[in-house]
C-alpha cells in the first residue's frame, strides 16, 4: 500500500503508466480525425483557396483533453486508489483469535465468525501458529494451543454463542503459557461490552504485542426483567443510540398454536455513560389484558436472534385471576376484620387479579383460581367439577358451617374425606393448647417458607384416616393432623385449608406466611398436582426446556440439578438459560441483563464505518463519462445526429450494481430448477436416509414425466425461507427437538400459502398410523395450524394424478395415509391441494437409492417386494404430480362426471 495523502494505491505500479500520456497527447495531435469523402463536380473551382477553419488537420484541444483524460482515469483506477484507507495492521509472530461468545454476541456472530476464518487461514498460509480463544467460560484453566493447521479452522466452525453471559477465564497467564517467541498479534472480536475478566486480558495481552478489535456487525441489545408487580415491566438495553425495535410477546392462541400474541414499542430512551458508545436504556411496560399475558410464553425483541434478546414467562409475569365465593363485601371497618373476604383480598392484592362475585358469574369470567369460603353442598357432576377436570385451581377453606354440616363426610370436591364437628384446640372444653405448623416438604408448593414462631391454630376440621393421608397433606401441625390438604382431579388440583380464613380459627391469616402460601398455591393453577411417587429433589432446580444462543428452546438434554443459590445468580457456564423446575415450582432463567459498554486502552479499534472509499469505481465511471463526451464531440464535428450520439452514450453508461441476495443457493436453486426438500432432524443417519430417498424419487420422475427436480435440498426449520419450496418430506424422529415459535410461525405460513409437507412415522410395521398415534409427531407437529383430517378417500386425487394406485405403499404396507378433509371449499385453497400428507410406511427408505442408482433397502421379499417397491414410486409421482397441479388433475379426473351431467342436461 503506497500513500499518497489522503489517498491509498493498493497497486501503485500500475501509476507507471502515467508516463505514456505526453507521448499520448503528441499522437493524438498528429493523427487529425478520419476527413469525410464527398463526392462533388465543383471541387475543382476550389483549387488554391485556403481553409481559415483547417479541423482536418489538427484535433480540436477539448477533444484531446477527454481522451487524455480518459486514459488517466483508466490508469489511476487500476491501480486500485482508496480514499482514507485504513491503517495497514501490524503483525506478529503469532496470531491470537479472541471471540466474545456470550449471548449478547449471537445477533453479529456469523459476520464475527467469517472475520475469524479469513484471519486464520491468512496466518495459517504463511506459517504462524494460531490460537482461538472463546469468551464463554468454558475453557478452563488449561493453556492456548497454538496451531498452523486446520484445527483452527475447525474449531472455529464449531464455535457458537451460548445462553449466557461472555465470561474471560481469570489467570490470562496461565492460558497463555504456551504462547511461541516473538510478538503476539490480537485480533479480538467483541461484541461491544464489557464482561468479566476483560480488562486483565487486554492488560495482558497489550504488552505482549499488538492488539486489533473489531466492534460488532450489530450492535448488542438485551432484554430483561427489572421489577415485578401489578404490571411486569421489561427493559430493553443496546449499545448505541439506534431506534429500538418493537418487543414480541408470543404464545399460543386459543387453539395451542404458536402465535405472535401482541407487540409492544418500548419507551423513550435514556442515555448511559460508556467510553465506546453510550448504553440506550428503555423501558417497556407490558400492558396487555390478563386474559392475553396469561398465554405469553416469551417476549423477545424483533428481529433479533440472541437469548439475551429472549425473557421466558413464567408465574412472575402474570396476575392470574381468583375468583371469591362465599359472602358479600362488608359494609363497616368491625365487620371487614371479621370478613374472611378481607384477609384473602389483601393476601391476594399484589399477585392476582380478584373477582368477587356468584359462583355462575365466576365461572362465566373464566378464572385461574376459585376460591370457596365456608360453603358446603356442592355438586359432584356440576359445571365447578368440570371447570375444575378442565385445569381449574379450586381452594376451599373450612369454617362453622361446614364443620356444621351434618353430612360433611359425603362432601364432594374435596380433597380428603372430613370428620363433621371439627377439632377444639385452646378454648374453655378443649383438650389441649393451640399447635404451631410444623415444617414444610422440601419438594411441596410451601418448600422453604419460614414459619413464625406466633402462628398458631386454635380449632381444625378434622380428616378421616386413609393411606394417601399423608401424601395429600402439603401443610401439618406439630402433631402430624393436616392443616392444608390436595388432590389432582382430572387436569386440575383441589386444595382445601383445614381452619378459617379469618383469625377466628388460627393466627395463620394475620401473618405474612398466609401471604406467601397463598401466592405459591395460585402459582400451581394450570398445572396437575404432583403425584405422590414423585422422586424429591431435595430443593434443587432441574433444567426442562434450555435456550441456545440463537433464542430457540429445546428440551433439556441430561440436566443436572443446581442448587437455588446458583440459580439466583442468573445464567452462567454450566447453567444455560431456560425453564426450571423444582417439585411443583417453575422458574425461568434468562440471559438477558444489564450491559455496559467496552473501553479499549492500548488497542486499535476498527471503525463501524466502511474501511476506507475504493475510488475504483468511481474512476472508471469518469473514464466512461469523459469517453462518451468524446463521441458525442466526434459526432457533432462531422455534424451528424446529435439525438444519436446522445442515445449512444446513455446505452454505454454502467447501470446499477445488482443487489446481492442473502439467500441459501440451494433454496434458490429449488425455486428456480424445483427441487425435493427434506428436513434435517439432527439425526445424521435419518437424514442422510431423506436425501437418499428423495433422490431416487428425483431420478423416477425425472425417468417418467416431465418433471425434473435437481438433487433434494436440506431443510433447517429454523432458518430457511419455506416460500421458495413445494413440498417438504419431514420424518418424524425421537431425537428431534421442538422448534422455536418462530419456526412454528413460518411453518403455518408457509401451510396456508400452498405448500405441502409429508409426514413420515415410518412405524406402520409396529402399530396402525394417524394424526394421533405418534407420540412424536404429536409433540412435533402439535403446534401446527392443520385442517380437519381424514383417511385417503377411494377416489381423491392423489390416487389418480398420474397412476391409478388402491394403496399407497413404502417400506412397510399396513399404515394409513391421512389428508385434509374434504369440505365445501374443495378447490378454492391451496388449489385444491391438501398441505399436510401423514402416514407412517417408510416412503424414503422405498425411494432411497445409493451412488450407482440402485436400492438401497430392502423392502418386501422377492417379487412381492419388487412390486410393492415399484407401488411406493407411483405413489411418490403422484403425490409430486398432485402438488405441483393442484386442482387441474381434479377437474381432469372429474370430466367423465361432468360430461354425463352436460349430457343429462341436454336430454332434460
Amino acid at each position: 500500500m503506497m500513500m499518497l495523502g489522503p489517498i491509498g494505491f493498493a497497486a501503485p505500479l500500475v501509476l507507471a503508466a502515467l508516463a505514456v500520456l505526453p507521448l499520448l497527447w503528441w499522437l493524438l495531435r498528429a493523427l487529425p480525425p478520419v476527413p469525410r469523402r464527398v463526392r462533388f463536380p465543383g471541387t475543382a473551382l476550389l483549387g488554391g483557396l485556403r481553409d481559415p477553419n483547417p479541423v482536418a488537420r489538427r484535433t480540436p484541444w477539448w477533444l484531446l483533453l477527454l481522451r487524455i483524460l480518459a486514459v488517466a482515469a483508466a490508469i489511476l483506477a487500476f491501480a486500485q486508489p482508496i480514499w482514507r484507507p485504513a491503517p495497514p495492521q501490524e503483525e506478529g509472530d503469532a496470531l491470537l483469535i479472541v471471540m466474545d461468545a456470550g449471548a449478547t454476541a449471537a445477533s453479529g456472530w456469523p459476520a464475527a465468525r467469517n472475520r475469524a476464518l479469513r484471519a486464520a487461514a491468512t496466518a495459517t498460509s504463511e506459517g504462524r501458529p494460531v490460537a482461538v480463544l472463546l469468551a464463554d467460560g468454558q475453557g478452563g484453566d488449561a493453556p492456548l494451543a497454538f496451531a498452523a493447521d486446520e484445527s483452527i479452522t475447525a474449531a472455529l466452525r464449531a464455535a457458537a454463542p451460548q445462553p449466557w453471559p461472555g465470561l474471560y477465564p481469570e489467570n490470562p497467564a496461565a492460558l497463555l503459557g504456551n504462547t511461541p517467541e516473538g510478538r503476539l498479534r490480537t485480533l479480538w472480536l467483541s461484541d461491544g461490552l464489557d464482561h468479566p475478566n476483560r480488562a486483565a486480558w487486554l492488560e495482558d495481552l497489550a504488552r505482549r504485542g499488538p492488539v486489533g478489535v473489531v466492534p460488532p456487525a450489530i450492535p448488542p441489545q438485551a432484554l430483561y426483567l427489572v421489577e415485578d408487580g401489578a404490571e411486569p415491566l421489561l427493559e430493553i438495553a443496546s449499545l448505541g443510540a439506534e431506534s429500538a425495535a418493537e418487543i414480541l410477546a408470543l404464545g399460543p392462541d386459543p387453539q395451542g398454536i404458536p402465535r405472535e400474541l401482541a407487540r409492544i414499542a418500548p419507551g423513550e430512551a435514556a442515555q448511559g455513560a460508556g467510553a465506546t458508545g453510550g448504553v440506550v436504556t428503555r423501558p417497556v411496560r407490558v400492558d396487555l389484558p390478563p386474559e392475553l399475558l396469561g398465554r405469553v410464553t416469551r417476549f423477545q425483541i424483533d428481529g433479533v436472534n440472541s437469548a439475551a434478546a429472549v425473557v421466558l414467562g413464567d408465574d412472575r409475569l402474570r396476575r392470574p385471576a381468583v375468583a371469591l365465593i362465599g359472602e358479600a363485601r362488608a359494609t363497616s371497618e368491625s365487620q371487614a376484620l371479621l370478613s374472611p373476604a378481607h384477609y384473602l383480598r389483601n393476601a391476594l392484592e399484589g399477585s392476582a387479579r380478584v373477582i368477587e362475585a356468584g359462583l355462575s358469574d365466576a365461572l362465566t369470567a373464566s378464572p385461574d383460581v376459585i376460591v370457596l369460603m365456608d360453603q358446603t353442598g356442592m355438586a359432584a357432576d356440576g359445571t365447578l367439577a368440570r371447570w375444575v377436570e378442565e385445569g381449574g385451581l379450586l381452594i376451599r377453606f373450612a369454617g362453622p358451617r361446614m364443620a356444621a354440616d351434618p353430612d360433611l363426610g359425603n362432601e364432594p370436591l374435596l380433597p380428603v374425606r372430613l370428620r363433621p364437628g371439627g377439632r377444639d384446640m385452646g378454648g374453655a372444653l378443649s383438650w389441649g393448647e393451640p399447635r404451631p405448623v410444623a415444617g414444610f416438604d422440601a419438594e411441596g408448593p410451601f418448600a422453604g417458607l419460614e414459619i413464625p414462631e406466633d402462628v398458631t391454630v386454635r380449632a381444625q376440621l378434622m380428616a378421616e384416616p386413609s393411606p394417601d393421608l399423608g401424601t395429600r397433606s402439603i401443610a401439618a401441625l406439630t402433631d402430624g393432623t393436616p392443616l392444608v390438604t390436595r388432590a389432582a382431579m382430572g387436569e386440575g388440583q383441589l386444595v382445601l385449608f383445614h381452619a378459617t380464613a379469618n383469625a377466628d380459627w388460627s393466627s395463620l391469616p394475620i401473618s405474612g406466611l398466609f401471604v406467601q402460601m397463598m401466592e405459591r398455591l395460585i402459582a400451581t393453577a394450570g398445572r396437575a398436582a404432583a403425584p405422590a411417587d414423585a422422586a424429591p429433589r431435595d430443593g434443587f432446580w432441574t433444567a426442562e426446556r434450555v435456550l441456545d444462543g440463537a433464542g430457540r428452546l429445546t428440551e433439556a438434554r441430561d440436566p443436572a440439578p443446581v442448587e437455588a443459590a446458583a440459580l439466583e445468580q442468573g445464567a452462567a457456564p454450566g447453567l444455560p438459560a431456560g425453564i426450571y423446575a423444582s417439585g411443583e415450582r417453575y422458574a425461568a432463567l434468562n440471559a438477558g441483563g444489564p450491559i455496559i459498554a467496552a473501553s479499549w486502552p492500548g488497542a486499535a479499534v476498527e471503525s463501524r464505518q466502511a474501511a476506507g472509499l475504493p475510488l475504483l469505481g468511481w474512476l472508471l465511471l469518469a473514464a466512461a463519462v469523459a469517453l462518451t463526451l468524446d463521441m458525442l464531440g466526434s459526432v457533432m464535428l462531422r455534424r451528424g445526429s446529435v439525438a444519436a450520439a446522445l442515445i449512444a452514450a446513455l446505452m454505454i453508461l454502467p447501470g446499477p450494481p445488482p443487489r446481492a441476495q442473502e439467500v441459501d443457493p440451494d433454496l434458490a436453486r429449488a425455486a428456480n430448477e424445483f427441487a425435493l426438500g427434506y428436513v434435517l432432524t439432527g439425526d445424521p443417519e435419518l437424514d442422510e436416509i431423506s436425501r437418499s430417498g428423495l433422490t431416487g424419487l428425483s431420478a423416477t420422475l425425472t425417468a417418467r414425466t416431465t418433471v425434473e427436480p435437481t438433487p433434494p435440498v436440506a431443510v433447517d426449520l429454523e432458518t430457511a425461507d419455506l416460500s421458495l419450496l413445494s413440498f417438504i418430506y419431514w420424518p418424524i424422529g425421537s431425537a428431534q427437538p421442538e422448534l422455536s415459535a418462530t419456526a412454528y410461525l413460518a411453518l403455518n405460513r408457509y401451510l396456508r400459502g400452498g405448500g405441502m409437507i409429508l409426514f413420515d412415522t415410518r412405524d406402520s410395521d409396529l402399530a396402525g398410523t394417524g394424526p394421533d398415534s405418534s407420540a412424536d409427531l404429536r409433540r412435533l407437529a402439535g403446534p401446527l395450524d392443520m385442517p380437519p383430517l381424514q383417511p385417503v378417500p377411494e377416489d381423491h386425487v392423489l390416487t389418480r394424478s398420474f397412476y391409478l394406485l388402491d394403496d399407497m405403499p413404502g417400506r412397510y404396507a399396513q399404515g394409513e395415509v391421512w389428508v385434509e378433509a374434504s369440505t365445501a371449499q374443495d378447490g378454492t385453497v391451496n388449489d385444491g391441494v391438501s398441505p399436510v400428507v401423514i402416514g407412517g410406511n417408510g416412503w424414503a427408505e422405498a425411494w432411497a437409492v445409493d451412488d450407482r442408482g440402485l436400492p438401497q433397502y430392502a423392502v418386501g421379499a422377492g417379487i412381492d417386494g419388487e412390486e410393492q417397491r415399484e407401488m411406493a414410486h407411483r405413489f411418490g409421482v403422484n403425490l409430486i404430480m398432485y402438488v405441483l397441479t393442484g386442482n387441474y388433475k381434479s377437474d381432469q379426473i372429474h370430466v367423465p362426471a361432468l360430461l354425463d351431467r352436460l349430457r343429462m342436461e341436454e336430454r332434460g
